[in-house]
Formats: C-alpha cells, sequence, structure tokens
C-alpha cells in the first residue's frame, strides 16, 4: 500500500470507529461505489450506528463471545443492571474470553468487555473503566470524528449513505488495515473528558470514584509488568497497546485522586 493510500484508509478508520472499539479489529470498510455525500452533516446519528452496527458484527464472529451462563458474563450483567442506554443508543453488553485486559464501546452502543478486565479488577475499577468507554459515545467523539475526515473529498467518494440509505457491506469491501487502526487515536482532551465522564458514571451509580484513578494504577502496573513476572508478561504487552493512544497514565491518576479527593471521597482500602 502506498503512502498515499495509506493516509486515506487512515483517516477512513479514524472517523468510522471509536478508537477504542477500532483498534480491536484489523479491518475497516475502504469503499470504491463514487456515491457521495454533499456534507459532513448530511451523515446522520442512524447511519454512522448502522454501519458501526456490521462492523461490530463483523467483530463479534471473530471472537469467542461468551454464553449467559458463563460467570464473566453473569457478574457483567449484575454490574450493569439498569444500565440501558446512553444518549438515546441502546446499549448492548458482551464479554470475550480473551486474557487480554480491556474494553471498549462502539458507536451503535455495543460494550465488549474482555475476560482478562474482569480477571485483574474489583466491580467498581471495571464499572469505571467501562463507563470510560461509554463516555466517547455520549460525548460523540466518534461522530465528531467521522464528519472532520467527510470534509475531504476523497473520503466522501469511499462511504456509501445517500438520500438515507444504508448499503449492506460485504466481506469484499473489507480491507486489512490493522496498522492504520493501530494509529487512530482519540484527543487528549476527548480522553480526558472520557476520564471525567467515567468518574461521574460511577457517582452517578452508587459507587466510589476513586477506581477511576485505581483502575488507572492497575492497568499502569500491568502494563510495566509490575507484578509476578509469569502471568502478567502475556498481558502486559496488551495493555500497553492500550496505553498507546491515552494521555499519560500517571496525569490520568492525578487528575482523577485529585478530583475525588477535593469532592470528599475516601480512597479505598
Amino acid at each position: 500500500m502506498n503512502k498515499k493510500m495509506r493516509k486515506l484508509v487512515t483517516m477512513i478508520a479514524a472517523a468510522m470507529m471509536l478508537v477504542s472499539c477500532g483498534q480491536q479489529f484489523n479491518a475497516a470498510y475502504l469503499l470504491s461505489s463514487g456515491m457521495k455525500i454533499a456534507q459532513a452533516a448530511s451523515l446522520s446519528d442512524e447511519q454512522i450506528q448502522a454501519y458501526v452496527g456490521q462492523y461490530v458484527t463483523q467483530l463479534d464472529a471473530k471472537n469467542q463471545v461468551l454464553p449467559e451462563s458463563n460467570p464473566y458474563v453473569q457478574r457483567v450483567r449484575k454490574l450493569t443492571k439498569g444500565i440501558t442506554s446512553v444518549d438515546g443508543i441502546p446499549l448492548n453488553f458482551q464479554v470475550y474470553n480473551t486474557k487480554d485486559v480491556n474494553a471498549f464501546a462502539c458507536a451503535d452502543g455495543s460494550v465488549r468487555i474482555y475476560a482478562g478486565l474482569l480477571d485483574k479488577m474489583t466491580d467498581d475499577q471495571v464499572l469505571g473503566v467501562v463507563g470510560h468507554e461509554i463516555g466517547h459515545v455520549a460525548l460523540k467523539h466518534s461522530k465528531k470524528q467521522f464528519q472532520a475526515a467527510l470534509r475531504n473529498s476523497a473520503i466522501r467518494d469511499a462511504v456509501v449513505a445517500t438520500g438515507g440509505t444504508i448499503a449492506v457491506l460485504t466481506a469484499s469491501q473489507l480491507g486489512d488495515i490493522g496498522e492504520a487502526l493501530l494509529s487512530a487515536k482519540f484527543s487528549r482532551k476527548q480522553e480526558n473528558q472520557a476520564d471525567d465522564y467515567g468518574y461521574q458514571f460511577l457517582v452517578d451509580h452508587g459507587r466510589n470514584p476513586w477506581a477511576m484513578a485505581t483502575a488507572f494504577e492497575r492497568l499502569l502496573n500491568l502494563s510495566t509488568g509490575g507484578a509476578s513476572a509469569g502471568t502478567q508478561a502475556a498481558s502486559s504487552s496488551a495493555v500497553s497497546e492500550i496505553f498507546s493512544d491515552h494521555p499519560a497514565t500517571e496525569t490520568r491518576i492525578q487528575r482523577m485522586s485529585e478530583r475525588a479527593t477535593r469532592e470528599g471521597y475516601k480512597r479505598p482500602s
């Protein structure tokens, strides 16, 4: 793939998905229809959600989604009871059977939690991480990225969505652009906003918001191999990849710790 095409594909990847959603899959949509969108604002939330929904279907097919009877799933159902939508978008939670330490949310309301994250964190910490990821959906970061990319005519040519019509994408319309997806990032400001959303998410659900800071501490420890060398080594690289597109972890820990202290919450033992 030449440099010009790589840049185009990167822009499409950044626009089409939430970053933390998109980084879990090594393909995205590069279409050759020739249909154009007159302007970025013409693409509705519903259209974006429809395309992302097709993406998530592909993503779920490439991972082992645990059944309802699984203890991990039962734990998630208990944790997320009553959390059904955000900004009018229905939420659906599933657990992937992988030891990687991660969770992500997509613009269609799909939230995916990895078994490895559930292994390493308390309930409050898991809920804080989930709240952060849902924050990217609630704050419309993905829509803003998409609209920005559509200002480029070449990107408009690559999207099939006109007159309210949603194209059904086929396997032949998926390209191998994993490297480009990994280079697509949320801004530092957007990540901080999602952190703040996760903090308030915990408060709103009766949890101690210190869990945001302690979750980051846990992830930092794992990413640097700070626990036992054996079992932690496998997850360390996965956690490091997660943090490659986030603000400095120490800074995030400090922001969340200072806020919790300022608002009178006691750090859990």
